[in-house]
């Protein structure tokens, strides 16, 4: 078709995420097989790669933003703007859970984190026990320096003893068959479980040397 030398592309083509270190389609498809095809960066440099009328360019590209060129009875179109993103993702996937503590009253706030370390996109699943009342508060912080990891901070406000129990969370790779779970157990007390019991008086005298004890029943 001389008047769409390139096939139209959906919005999900023109962002691309790649992982670092693997090569990617930058995919600006003619309908005319026998088209040569320019790929220019957003510096309108152009960029060497091979290129299949049927794919795209494929390559190792840099992040950035690259549009395709060709030329039809002289006239110069330009096909869509592809964005690449490159993604840090290792193939291993460290996750790490954390509680400051892990025994609640009831009515406390329980806070529970999941880490992961050095992967940008991962698709990560909370199991714990007031999950069916999605009664916990989910937070992500993606912390970047000084080193890459994603922080998961489930909260769950008014804690009761019905919320005693697991809390998992599941990290999946975003691209990989590749999972990781971690594990902590929280136990919520209706009340406060020590008892104290003072056998002396608020206010105490005693006398110059002498050896006195108080005692205190913990139950």
């Amino acid at each position: 078709d001389p008047d769409m030398p390139f096939v139209p592309s959906i919005p999900e083509d023109q962002f691309i995420l790649v992982e670092e270190g693997d090569p990617t389609v930058i995919p600006c498809r003619t309908s005319d097989p026998g088209s040569h095809v320019t790929l220019v960066n957003s510096l309108d440099k152009a960029v060497y790669a091979f290129y299949d009328s049927k794919q795209g360019f494929i390559g190792n590209f840099p992040a950035g933003s690259y549009t395709c060129k060709t030329m039809v009875k002289g006239v110069e179109f330009k096909s869509d703007e592809f964005l690449i993103y490159i993604l840090r993702a290792t193939s291993q996937l460290p996750v790490e859970i954390e509680a400051l503590k892990t025994v609640y009253k009831t009515g406390e706030t329980i806070v529970v984190t999941c880490v992961v370390f050095d992967n940008e996109v991962v698709n990560l699943q909370w199991n714990y026990p007031g999950k069916v009342k999605e009664k916990g508060l989910i937070k992500l912080d993606d912390i970047k320096v000084p080193s890459q990891k994603l922080v998961y901070t489930l909260t769950i406000p008014e804690a009761s003893v019905k919320d005693t129990g697991d809390y998992e969370c599941t990290a999946r790779h975003a691209t990989k068959e590749v999972k990781e779970n971690k594990k902590v157990v929280i136990t919520v007390h209706d009340k406060g479980f020590v008892h104290l019991e003072p056998q002396f008086s608020p206010l105490e005298a005693v006398n110059l040397h002498e050896v006195k004890n108080f005692v205190v029943d913990v139950q």
